[in-house]
């Protein structure tokens, strides 16, 4: 049986709205439970191992199941991560490698040697296409790929929008590029970029063509996974980030109510899923 999962991210709920407070613990997994989300991630760039310990519980007790987002520095330290994964019963690590060679042929050597630990841990892995890490750039990533058949994918093309500048419309070679990494996908993360601005507020008059190519592109994601898989979870993850991620006014304040958006993206996506066929 093939299903979709959706989850938020402890980063982004802390703070979750425009008001800037951070909720404790419990009462962000009750909410997050309450809106219908399956999981959350708990991302160890903007926490760490203890807030992922002091966390756990209250998913435990709310039934969120645990994503966990690791940004080694080091090729040796993802293991203890695969492995608290594994314990925490995480479907899988969401690796941002900061282990960053400039040359391709150096860069290989790394994301196989990740490759070989997490089969040696059991705890898959998938690469992140974000900025300021191994994945960086699109086309060194869509070189990876060729390279490592058996690379995997977790699809979040805000960071490659930003990173190559893409004008709308983008034209079909491009988007055959981006069509490249989705086929390659195991997992996706929602998040609106512009050319120029990571994190778009939804609502915006001037922000919808951006908003329906992103949605064309979870849908051809979610399509291509379906294809690849009679069963199993397709996990989505609504991933909208506090300042400086989220626009804000001259006051500081957050231009839009990102909770609302993530249940915004989280409604979209099954509707997606549910016209894909359910």
């Amino acid at each position: 049986m093939r299903r979709l999962q959706t989850y938020t991210s402890l980063w982004a709920m802390q703070p979750h709205d425009q008001t800037g407070v951070k909720l404790p613990y419990d009462q962000v997994c009750e909410m997050v439970a309450s809106a219908g989300f399956d999981g959350m991630a708990i991302d160890l760039g903007a926490s760490d191992v203890a807030v992922a310990h002091a966390v756990r519980p209250h998913m435990e007790r709310n039934n969120l199941t645990p994503l966990i987002v690791a940004f080694p520095k080091t090729i040796e330290s993802l293991e203890d991560t695969l492995k608290m994964a594994k314990d925490f019963g995480a479907p899988f690590v969401d690796v941002i490698g900061q282990v960053m060679p400039i040359a391709l042929d150096d860069m290989v050597p790394v994301i196989e040697t990740w490759m070989e630990m997490s089969d040696k841990v059991g705890m898959p892995i998938q690469f992140e296409t974000h900025r300021n890490c191994i994945t960086n750039d699109l086309y060194t990533m869509l070189q990876l790929l060729d390279r490592i058949p058996d690379m995997r994918v977790c699809a979040d093309l805000s960071h490659y929008v930003v990173d190559r500048e893409f004008w709308y419309p983008i034209p079909e070679a491009d988007l055959a590029l981006i069509s490249r990494v989705l086929e390659r996908s195991d997992s996706f993360q929602g998040r609106v970029a512009s050319r120029q601005q990571i994190q778009l507020p939804l609502s915006f008059p001037q922000h919808q063509k951006w908003v329906e190519l992103f949605k064309g592109w979870w849908r051809e994601g979610m399509a291509s996974w379906r294809d690849r898989n009679a069963d199993g979870d397709c996990i989505f993850l609504c991933e909208l980030g506090p300042p400086e991620y989220a626009m804000t006014g001259p006051d500081g304040k957050e231009m839009s109510n990102r909770w609302e958006e993530a249940q915004q993206i989280k409604a979209w996506v099954e509707a997606i899923w549910d016209d894909l066929g359910g």
